[in-house]
């Protein structure tokens, strides 16, 4: 698949990749997962397993002794889940749920051989979880060599800016809680450059796990948290939510399953996992590809559902990359169970089945000409991205400025011997695209909680995303109707969520100020409503004109909406 509007030599121009960028992220483990029967009640130890209910374990236990394997609970002691966990109906029982340890490079025959031992309901290979970022091919050495005194890039952060270019952070920030403050946002993927100059005033660190020792994991991850919380300040970048608390949980030696459940436990309802993997699905037979054809978001798997659902119930969002498998997610291939999954298991991407509950993220086109470049119309669907009535929102996959270095390489946009001062322009794939919603939704959690409203539960999340924001646009060969959902509008959530928060009254006088002062503030046109002065920006010559007529009729009805100072809304009647 090859994204028809990429420039010929501009970034991801070259290579086989979805987006012309081929690219392959070491150290991805695969995972042999293994469900229990209920019946059985498995209690599994360093020294064996047993049955608490005395069911018969012993030619499961022979077989692990034989093969040197090790059956460990994927979520934690089975006795803790019972007495510390009362999930919703729907989440599946976590204490069924095991990885094996030992026997990697044998772990598909090793699959087959214990799904049939009693006790055991089933078994599978998860291939290894990677990055669902797009690699990059223009790079220039030069600029690598390079350290000097970083400037403020916030500038060049389109997704900031007001809707529908942007989410609507910088509007959200000057609102009380509207950058994030008292919300928590736990990162789920592989690595991190922890000691970054722009990620130090909000961040908490590894919170499980122990992160790879891979440059292009930790580029990927610190872009990441760039996109969310990098630190305020005037120079570098800027996150939309640079208020709240940003952690990291990373999967090398538990698994995504485990992850996600780990991170999960360690926040309160409102704050958010943040999930940036996808990996190999049925498509092609699971393989690993470096085009990322046919790669799902991780919820199509059971244990990775049960960990969502499992936080969901908990009343913790769970954002996660939609992934870059160019896949329609409506495809009739996701109704069929593979054979090693259990009995119980049901389509996550068919909207009439149980959700996981997760917000999951599509990657659409920046504005053409972000950055110079041109990827389709804004907010169209980029090639590589998976689309389905299941996903929820977009953000931006391409253009997206942050932290952290291009891809396996020092930054794009600054360089230098200095890792902790990379900085990169061009973070791509649904990857990019999650934190930009992750990052809107928790200035709307930062907004709820400032106004002492209850916090959005996740169906209330995707409720808002689904319901506002700025719609997806046509490109050709990519229609809307292949879904990738709105790109968030925070000032329209509020407006959604609080419309108490929005006022309305007749301007009384008007004042059109077509030479702004000082001469960078934009053009502008200010109501006197309901007592006080109301601005709006940049309005368009029909609007100036109205408004211009109707007080010059000397009988002005001009009704205004607005929020604060800011005019939200505006009609003129007669």
């Amino acid at each position: 698949m090859t994204d028809q509007a990429e420039p010929a030599h501009g970034p991801g121009a070259l290579g086989p990749g979805p987006d012309g960028a081929g690219f392959t992220y070491r150290g991805a483990e695969q995972e042999l997962i293994v469900v229990a029967r209920p019946e059985a009640r498995l209690r599994a130890r360093a020294d064996g397993v047993r049955s608490a209910s005395g069911a018969d374990v012993t030619s499961l236990t022979m077989f692990l002794s034989d093969e040197q394997l090790t059956l460990e609970p994927l979520f934690g002691s089975e006795e803790r889940l019972a007495q510390a966990t009362a999930p919703a109906p729907d989440v599946p029982d976590l204490a069924l749920f095991y990885r094996v340890r030992g026997g990697e490079t044998r772990a598909r025959e090793l699959r087959a051989r214990i799904a049939a031992l009693p006790g055991i309901d089933t078994a599978y290979v998860k291939p290894g979880a990677v990055p669902a970022a797009l690699g990059q091919s223009e790079w220039h050495a030069e600029k690598a060599e390079k350290a000097p005194p970083t400037p403020d890039f916030s500038g060049r952060q389109g997704y900031l800016r007001a809707a529908p270019e942007g989410v609507g952070a910088l509007w959200a920030r000057q609102r009380q809680g509207g950058a994030g403050q008292d919300v928590t946002v736990i990162v789920v993927e592989g690595a991190w450059q922890l000691g970054h100059e722009d990620l130090a005033a909000k961040l908490a660190g590894v919170v499980v796990g122990t992160p790879l020792d891979d440059l292009a994991w930790r580029n990927h991850g610190t872009s990441v948290l760039g996109v969310v919380g990098g630190d305020r300040g005037e120079s570098g970048v800027t996150g939309i939510a640079p208020d709240a608390v940003t952690a990291a949980a990373s999967v090398r030696g538990i698994g995504s399953a485990a992850a996600i459940h780990a991170a999960a436990e360690r926040l309160g309802p409102g704050d958010i996992v943040l999930v940036e993997l996808h990996r190999p699905g049925p498509r092609f037979e699971y393989a690993e590809r470096d085009d990322q054809r046919g790669y799902l978001p991780l919820e199509w798997w059971p244990d990775d559902f049960a960990a969502v659902r499992y936080a969901a119930a908990r009343g913790v969002l769970v954002v996660a990359a939609a992934g870059n498998g160019a896949e329609s997610l409506d495809d009739a291939l996701y109704e069929r169970r593979p054979d090693d999954f259990p009995g119980w298991w049901r389509n996550p991407f068919n909207p009439s089945n149980a959700s996981s509950g997760a917000v999951l993220v599509g990657a659409g086109a920046p504005p053409p000409g972000t950055h110079g470049r041109d990827h389709g119309p804004d907010r169209s669907r980029l090639a590589f991205s998976n689309h389905g009535a299941r996903v929820d929102a977009q953000g931006w996959g391409h253009e997206v400025t942050t932290t952290g270095g291009f891809w396996d390489r020092p930054g794009d946009l600054q360089g230098g011997p200095e890792e902790i001062a990379w900085y990169t322009d061009a973070f791509s794939g649904t990857s990019a695209a999650a934190p930009v919603v992750a990052g809107a939704l928790a200035g709307l959690q930062g907004v709820l909680r400032a106004a002492g409203r209850p916090v959005m539960s996740p169906e209330d999340a995707r409720r808002v995303l689904r319901a506002t924001g700025s719609p997806q646009q046509d490109a050709p060969d990519r229609p809307a109707s292949q879904r990738i959902g709105n790109r968030p509008d925070i000032r329209a959530a509020v407006t959604h969520l609080l419309p108490q928060a929005v006022g309305s009254g007749q301007a009384e006088r008007y004042w059109d100020e077509l030479l702004p002062y000082p001469p960078e503030l934009p053009p502008r046109l200010r109501l006197f409503v309901a007592g006080a002065w109301r601005t709006l920006d940049h309005p368009s010559p029909e609007v100036r004109q109205a408004v211009h007529t109707a007080f010059a009729g000397g009988r002005p009805d001009v009704r205004v909406w607005f929020a604060d100072e800011e005019i939200v809304g505006l009609v003129v009647v007669g």
